[in-house]
């Protein structure tokens, strides 16, 4: 339905706060008009935004939505679920089971302003299917790994040939099914460096180059992933990569933390994507070089990776973990780290509508938050209060081209109720199965 959202103070990233401003949105979910006290066109509906701060959507660029299954349980233990022992793991999920977690970290993302995400996982239908449920923009994969993932837990690195297979058809299956439907665009998504073979990274490799898809995959996210791969191949993941004609702009990589000055440079000479996990790198007491791999011509993109979905309290790790590693530089500042959430993150992810800005022609991809959180006031730099004091609870309304998918916190299309009950049972029985 067209829309006419009044009276709100628009954040943007390279311009100053802009108070009681309205917008203007068409039945394509565009925004035609931007600017104070607009008349409203006839068959438009009227919402009266009363005062909020308006901004894009965030777009959170990597995330594997099935994993809320552990949060709150291994942040203890280690780096990553897939490398600790006696947690539920992916390979235990049915489809079912998949859908019903999926749905829960989908919503999660939604409601705290995600209007543009990347999920993959196991079961990769299923978390098509949750992101089509909840109407939000969202690339999807399969993740495609040939070292037995039981195995994997235990620090062992053995060949599964079947899961190989197995998990590659899985992820083709969801891009034949589900790529361009509504919101829904697919990629290719091999694990990591360590858990693919040479022979799967080859054959991704050919996939991607013949469809056109990028690629994304998690790179140097532990000096275990370093060490296995040197061994293995005799060159760093990010030579790994690059021998195999990978390391290109269209390549997405989480996390980069244990990177060599000269990876950073092949790096970010590529132009290749980092999807930036401050949140889930400081847990374990990481951090990524980010600032030196945006000096070397890497795009930044950022992400929450599922531990939490609060996209403001990524921005502010990034730019403290970046303060940490440099010495207390304050050359990272918050609009900077606003454009990796927002316009930094859509411009480097392809395949999709979303723009990451709020101007004319652009999708109505926005969120509102509540004008009366204390946490948001006062406010003279809009960025600046959004990055250095927002939170997910202040998100009231999010609207996805157009289309209001949240309001006044709730989801629009799902039960919110029905995700939180069918999730929680899910998790308390496979947290009874691993002990």
């Amino acid at each position: 339905m067209a829309s006419h959202l009044k009276n709100v103070a628009l954040v943007t990233a390279d311009s100053p706060l802009r108070q009681g401003v309205d917008l203007v949105i068409d039945d394509a979910g565009l925004i035609t008009e931007i600017g104070p006290n607009l008349t409203t066109p006839e068959t438009h509906d009227v919402v009266d935004g009363r005062g909020a701060l308006c901004l894009s959507g965030f777009v959170n660029s990597h995330n594997h939505s099935p994993l809320m299954i552990v949060r709150g349980m291994v942040e203890d233990k280690g780096f990553a679920p897939a490398y600790i022992p006696n947690v539920p793991q992916g390979h235990w999920l049915s489809p079912d089971e998949a859908l019903a977690l999926a749905r829960l970290g989908v919503m999660e993302m939604l409601c705290a302003g995600a209007t543009t995400i990347v999920d993959y996982y196991l079961h990769p239908d299923a978390l098509a299917q949750a992101a089509h449920e909840f109407g939000l923009r969202a690339m999807v994969g399969g993740r495609i790994m040939d070292m037995d993932s039981a195995a994997l837990s235990e620090g062992r690195f053995e060949r599964d040939r079947a899961l190989g297979d197995a998990t590659l058809k899985a992820a083709l299956d969801c891009q034949a099914k589900w790529d361009g439907i509504d919101r829904i665009t697919t990629i290719l998504a091999p694990h990591a460096p360590d858990s693919c073979s040479r022979d799967m990274f080859s054959e991704v490799a050919r996939l991607a180059a013949n469809s056109g898809k990028q690629v994304h995959t998690h790179l140097s996210q532990s000096q275990m992933e370093v060490d296995q791969v040197v061994a293995r191949e005799g060159m760093t993941p990010t030579e790994f990569l690059d021998d195999l004609g990978l390391l290109t702009s269209d390549l997405i990589a989480a996390h980069c933390i244990f990177m060599s000055d000269s990876d950073i440079v092949r790096f970010g000479a590529a132009g290749a994507v980092v999807t930036h996990a401050p949140i889930g790198n400081a847990s374990f007491g990481a951090a990524a070089p980010i600032v030196k791999l945006r000096d070397a011509g890497a795009q930044i993109t950022l992400c929450t990776d599922t531990k939490s979905a609060d996209m403001f309290e990524a921005m502010r790790m990034a730019i403290a973990s970046a303060r940490w590693r440099a010495g207390m530089s304050f050359d990272l500042d918050a609009a900077t780290v606003f454009d990796w959430a927002t316009r930094g993150g859509a411009q480097a992810l392809k395949g999709h509508d979303a723009t990451g800005v709020l101007e004319v022609g652009a999708p109505a991809d926005l969120i509102l938050l509540d004008p009366l959180a204390p946490n948001l006031c006062p406010v003279i730099d809009g960025v600046g209060i959004v990055a250095h004091s927002g939170s997910a609870a202040n998100v009231t309304d999010v609207m996805v081209a157009g289309e209001w998918l949240v309001r006044d916190r709730r989801p629009t299309r799902v039960s919110p109720e029905d995700v939180i009950r069918d999730a929680q049972k899910v998790c308390h029985d496979l947290w009874l199965r691993a002990g």
